[in-house]
């Protein structure tokens, strides 16, 4: 069982967050949409990646 300060799996959504809106930068002049849906999509790989990282952590 992981502490929950020893838990940085919960990091990804974060990451993934800054990465979407990273991205979303060099399409903000063409479509604002395009910004926020890539966003919406580093959102969701760090959703997907939060309990793959935290299920590898309790294996080992």
């Amino acid at each position: 069982m992981t502490n929950i300060n020893d838990d940085k799996s919960t990091w990804a959504v974060g990451g993934g967050m800054f990465i979407g809106m990273g991205v979303g930068f060099f399409f903000l002049q063409e479509s604002p949409l395009a910004f926020v849906g890539s966003m919406f999509i580093g959102l969701g790989l760090g959703l997907v990646t939060t309990p793959i990282i935290s299920s590898k952590k309790e294996r080992v």
